[in-house]
């Protein structure tokens, strides 16, 4: 067996969003057996805090510990990691090699994702460890001559390659049914976070006419700095539908159908009177009336996360006659971080960085996450030194 210092997350009750609880998330002493002739001994250097580890947290959408078996979980995935010691049968890595880890703990057939590293895959060891243990076949190796700090590559892991095999599949969908000549920009429109910009700054790269929506005026800022358009979410504040409120309360359905109609003046503006080609939507079921609403005919509705929601209620005939496509994914594909750190290497597409937290911090940060008052669409810690 080996001990590390690590981030513990322990069985208990459920959460309430309102009432975020890290209690049972600690800093202690941690025991994982030795790494199998096919798995690597790492050390974590950089790690970004993802929506998942405030799942875990919160126990919601699912209670993790229950869903793997296991009364304590070191949770985690987006990261850097250095190769402290290679396994026999783990070919091609060396000691002091550093790469991401791919999250696809378990995968299909195919290579696709199913259950994640650090997460829902039982047995997985998380990141937010001072050593642990990953199949080598999990190891990313990153350039040895990169332009981009390990912070960055730490923010890039997940958010990024998630962006990259979600971009893939969506605009590919649109342009089966739409050509280059038919619509050479197309307006794509995303709303989330960091995985949502990264998937937006692709549709910029690819010629499309691009627009987030924020209500942060940082982050606004930020997407000005990229050449993207900023849709400010306060000219739309009641945008999140609650549909029992929707049909029992009348002010409340007058207040939220001011926000749509501002939104959709909004989009039918930017977008000439198209709609949105391609809309990225990585929150869910409160906002998913609005961005059904603001695609255009032959529109592509994608995501890969389900933020706020995991039901979708839609109207089939109304979706059937605008021929609206809907990409679901998640995750990558095992062959994808390598496209998109290639892709990254020769077009400079990568995260900024703009804050990294202390180990010592990772409560704070979780709580901060979970408030939804992170500053970053990046929000990246420190494990290691590099």
């Amino acid at each position: 067996m080996m001990d590390t210092e690590a981030w513990v997350l322990h069985e208990g009750p459920e959460q309430s969003r309102s009432a975020f609880d890290t209690g049972d998330f600690r800093l202690e002493r941690f025991s994982f057996p030795d790494p199998a002739d096919d798995e690597l001994l790492v050390e974590p250097l950089f790690g970004c805090w993802e929506g998942n580890m405030s799942h875990s947290i919160a126990r919601h959408p699912i209670d993790i510990c229950k869903k793997r078996g296991e009364k304590k979980v070191v949770i985690g995935t987006a990261s850097v990691l250095r190769v402290l010691r290679s396994g026999s049968a783990a070919t091609g890595i060396r000691e002091g090699d550093i790469g991401l880890l791919y999250g696809g703990y378990v995968t299909d057939e195919l290579g696709y994702m199913v259950w994640a590293h650090g997460y829902d895959a039982a047995g997985s060891m998380g990141i937010l460890a001072k050593r642990a243990k990953i199949p080598a076949r999990s190891f990313v190796p990153l350039p040895a001559e990169s332009p981009y700090s390990l912070e960055q590559w730490a923010a890039f892991s997940v958010r990024y390659i998630t962006a990259w095999s979600n971009w893939k599949v969506a605009h590919g969908a649109y342009r089966l049914q739409v050509s280059e000549a038919d619509d050479p920009a197309p307006c794509v429109l995303g709303w989330g976070g960091g995985s949502t910009l990264a998937g937006i700054d692709l549709a910029r790269r690819h010629g499309c006419r691009a627009a987030m929506i924020s209500g942060n005026e940082g982050r606004l800022a930020e997407l000005s700095r990229m050449g993207i358009a900023g849709f400010d979410r306060r000219r739309f504040p009641n945008i999140d539908l609650d549909e029992q409120r929707y049909d029992a309360d009348p002010a409340y359905k007058k207040a939220y159908l001011a926000s749509e109609r501002t939104l959709l003046e909004l989009v039918h503006d930017w977008s000439r009177g198209r709609g949105v080609a391609i809309l990225l939507d990585y929150i869910g079921s409160p906002v998913f009336r609005a961005s059904s609403k603001a695609l255009g005919r032959q529109g592509v509705l994608a995501t890969a996360g389900w933020l706020l929601g995991m039901q979708l209620p839609y109207n089939r005939a109304r979706e059937c006659i605008a021929r609206h496509v809907h990409v679901f994914t998640h995750y990558a594909r095992r062959n994808e971080p390598a496209e998109a750190i290639d892709y990254a290497m020769r077009t400079g597409w990568m995260p900024e960085v703009t804050e990294v937290y202390d180990w010592e911090d990772i409560p704070r940060l979780a709580q901060t996450f979970a408030e939804g008052a992170v500053r970053t669409y990046f929000p990246v810690f420190r494990v290691n030194a590099a």
